[in-house]
């Protein structure tokens, strides 16, 4: 296993996927108030933190495999930040055998057609390059990273977003690889119960992709009040509060 990971606690498996722009640290408050009760697996995924950088496709749901299968777990609750959201939904659909529970957090989803509004962000942020203090201002001056910018966290999060930045520059390829046909087209087969939470300030992009998720049989959605899409910062205990509330059900 080449992927850097690190597992606390005992207990019933909880896996935790960062966002994109960010890495493990993402869980640093979360996973220890998880680990008084449950085995926590938090890692950086390919191309991020301590994880070697993707020199071909990178092919996330493969990589969450093989990380199970590595630490000999069978069956695991996948809890997912935004693009760490969309690797759960997607290993869920791929492998549901080896999903017990499904925690979504302002994900992101396969498939999902973007707004016109959102493109013109990524191009701005894109044609910045190699600029990345540049980067780094238009992309956090968001209005979803706004609590998170105003918060004792701050530093560690623009921190997180430059060092993805350093590292994408050493990765061989952009390109990824995902499950097909894609998960927006298939969310009425995940069976496993789902927990999908997200903050009260996001882009509406992220809310449209909330009423994406409506489709899924046996879901649960909770919103924090007060927070944006950095909830897993700054409101860990809520955070906790409502997955082990669902898990305990």
């Amino acid at each position: 296993m080449d992927l850097y990971y690190k597992v606390s606690g005992t207990g019933k498996p909880i896996v935790l996927l960062h966002s994109g722009g960010a890495d493990s640290r993402d869980w640093m408050f979360v996973a220890p108030l998880l680990a008084k009760h449950y085995k926590v697996i938090v890692f950086d995924g390919r191309g991020a933190g301590k994880s070697p950088s993707p020199m071909k496709p990178a092919n996330y749901v493969k990589d969450l495999l093989a990380l199970l299968d590595h630490l000999e777990i069978d069956k695991a609750v996948l809890v997912g930040h935004s693009m760490g959201g969309r690797i759960a939904t997607d290993f869920t659909l791929t492998y549901p055998e080896r999903v017990s529970e499904l925690v979504l957090i302002a994900p992101a989803l396969s498939g999902f057609r973007h707004s016109q509004e959102f493109e013109d962000w990524m191009q701005k942020i894109n044609a910045a390059a190699p600029d990345i203090e540049k980067i780094v201002e238009l992309s956090l001056n968001a209005p979803l990273y706004r609590i998170i910018m105003s918060s004792p966290h701050r530093d560690l999060m623009v921190q997180m977003f430059r060092h993805h930045l350093k590292k994408t520059g050493e990765w061989g390829t952009l390109e990824s690889i995902w499950p097909e046909p894609p998960a927006i087209e298939r969310l009425e087969e995940i069976k496993v119960k789902t927990l999908f939470v997200i903050g009260e300030e996001e882009l509406s992009d992220n809310r449209g992709v909330a009423e994406c998720f409506r489709k899924v049989p046996n879901i649960h959605f909770n919103h924090i009040v007060g927070s944006d899409h950095m909830l897993t910062l700054t409101h860990p205990n809520d955070l906790y509060n409502h997955i082990t509330c669902f898990l305990e059900e």
